[in-house]
């Protein structure tokens, strides 16, 4: 199903105009890309998948592609901006073309937490901790199904910020093989009572296998940066020939404002044609 910003086409009306009657032209979606749902085992619910392809001239001679995957992937969410800064950066030769692939939210708070035992966190939805449930989501279902619709290469990102930015950290630690570049801004690293960064830090340590990036990007924010100073400690660990890492803050800007710029910093870092 094509994926379009505006979903009302109608037909040409009369219009007044000095008098006169004047035909207006009908309207027609403007579509940026594709859309689908698919039912989830793991996390007993149908889920809407939003995909945004590069122009055909940006794609390889191989016809394969990388692919992001990014939570909070839904059209009145990040998807479109993002859409946007791999079209705008991809045209002007600024990054590698990739696929991506927005997971539109059910329950955010859920997906994207682990589990806590802390009374102030359980607070902030009706069911958190869903995060492993999620990965395998991810791991079983999404990316098996994406490899199946798409001509797509073995190598893959993940993308997102603040619980979204945790979910990533936590995907590093727990499961560094599910992506190979892992893009996390404003991570909520509070979470837990900083939980995972006790984790990290012996997880991170004792990393091998083929070699994975991370990018933390902060902003001004306080309670984001403090514990994000932190899990520098535990990244610090870490085999820079196994963990390619670097943790970097926008003083300018704040929890709502950081996803953009730092995504555009990020995108032409990490993958630079």
């Amino acid at each position: 199903m094509l994926l379009a910003l505006a979903w009302l086409a109608v037909a040409a009306v009369p219009l007044r105009v000095s008098g006169q009657t004047a035909t207006t032209p009908a309207a027609e979606p403007l579509v940026i890309g594709e859309t689908f749902t698919m039912p989830s085992v793991s996390l007993g619910e149908t889920r809407r998948i939003n995909v945004w392809r590069p122009p055909q001239w940006a794609v390889p001679s191989s016809g394969m592609l990388p692919v992001l995957y990014m939570p909070d992937g839904g059209v009145q969410e990040d998807f479109q901006h993002v859409a946007g800064l791999l079209q705008v950066l991809i045209g002007n030769g600024g990054m590698r073309p990739f696929l991506l692939v927005g997971i539109e939210n059910t329950q955010r708070r859920r997906d994207l937490t682990g589990p806590t035992t802390v009374e102030s966190d359980r607070k902030i939805a009706p069911v958190v901790g869903g995060s492993a449930a999620f990965r395998t989501f991810l791991r079983n279902e999404l990316k098996p199904l994406i490899a199946a619709r798409y001509r797509v290469t073995g190598e893959s990102g993940i993308i997102g910020e603040s619980l979204a930015g945790l979910f990533i950290v936590e995907t590093l630690v727990l499961e560094p093989s599910l992506f190979d570049h892992y893009l996390a801004f404003d991570p909520s690293l509070w979470w837990n009572a900083e939980g995972l960064i006790a984790m990290g830090t012996e997880r991170l340590r004792a990393l091998r296998g083929p070699r994975k990036q991370l990018a933390v990007v902060l902003s001004s924010e306080p309670s984001i940066v403090a514990p994000a100073e932190r899990f520098r400690a535990a990244l610090s660990g870490a085999d820079t020939t196994v963990l390619s890492w670097r943790m970097s803050t926008m003083p300018a800007e704040t929890h709502a404002t950081i996803y953009h710029p730092a995504a555009m910093a990020t995108l032409r870092a990490l993958f630079k044609p």
